[in-house]
């Protein structure tokens, strides 16, 4: 008589709860502790000449855009479209707990919310996996459900989150959306988490000569003009 072998077919399912791999994780910021930014000079403030044409140049831009959008062939705006497509192949996308701890991974532009949905889903502890959330940004307050038909079918790209957005996240149990209660991820991601970067100040600028030689003469102009001395009209008449 054969000797039963075990079968292989009832095996136990493998665990679906893997945590994602390929992400960062960023800790809340330290406000009380954070260093002040530094003090910007008056001359950052005050526009130069390039400055004032290149603001012009700009509102040009965009008028003569908003006139001639209605004129614009179909084939031209799907190649805009495309070479924007082609520009940012990835999306970087950030999401905000409540205690602003920061979940960031870069995702295909091509993909659909439910990736991001999925990959915070996979980030949270056992106990929160179950309880719904919703993504949004603000401002202005826009939803991002994968209920809503005008949401779930189209690209990350389509949805202008390309090249990169925050999204912040809404738990629909409020004990969690406290901004003392803490990110709900489990240790071992916590533990990889890390200062968010700091953007570097700003370069400090120089005027150029042309613009410091037109402050000086200015200056200079309203010197004179203080200093000199308002006659009377009948003073000036009887001085001839």
């Amino acid at each position: 008589m054969a000797t039963p072998q075990p079968s292989t077919s009832a095996q136990p399912p493998a665990s679906s709860g893997q945590i994602p791999t390929d992400f960062k994780v960023y800790r809340p910021p330290n406000i009380v502790g954070a260093a002040p930014l530094p003090a910007l000079s008056d001359d950052y403030f005050t526009p130069t000449t390039a400055d004032l044409k290149q603001a012009q140049a700009t509102l040009s831009a965009r008028s003569s855009a908003l006139v001639n959008a209605p004129l614009q062939l179909k084939a031209t705006r799907e190649a805009a479209e495309k070479s924007k497509r082609d520009r940012w192949p990835e999306t970087t996308i950030r999401v905000k707990f409540p205690d602003q701890t920061q979940l960031e991974k870069k995702f295909p532009s091509t993909d659909k919310i439910r990736s991001i949905y999925a990959f915070v889903r996979g980030c949270l502890r056992d106990d929160v996996k179950p309880i719904k959330f919703i993504l949004y940004q603000s401002p202005p307050k826009r939803d991002l459900r994968v209920s809503d038909l005008t949401v779930r079918d189209l690209s990350l790209f389509e949805l202008q989150l390309a090249p990169s957005s925050i999204l912040l996240l809404r738990f629909e149990d409020e004990s969690l959306n406290h901004d003392k209660a803490p990110a709900p991820l489990p240790p071992s991601i916590l533990e990889q988490s890390v200062d968010v970067p700091v953007p570097a100040p700003p370069p400090e600028t120089r005027p150029t000569p042309q613009a410091e030689s037109s402050r000086q003469k200015a200056s200079t102009s309203s010197i004179q003009t203080g200093s000199e001395k308002k006659i009377p009209k009948w003073l000036k008449l009887g001085k001839k």
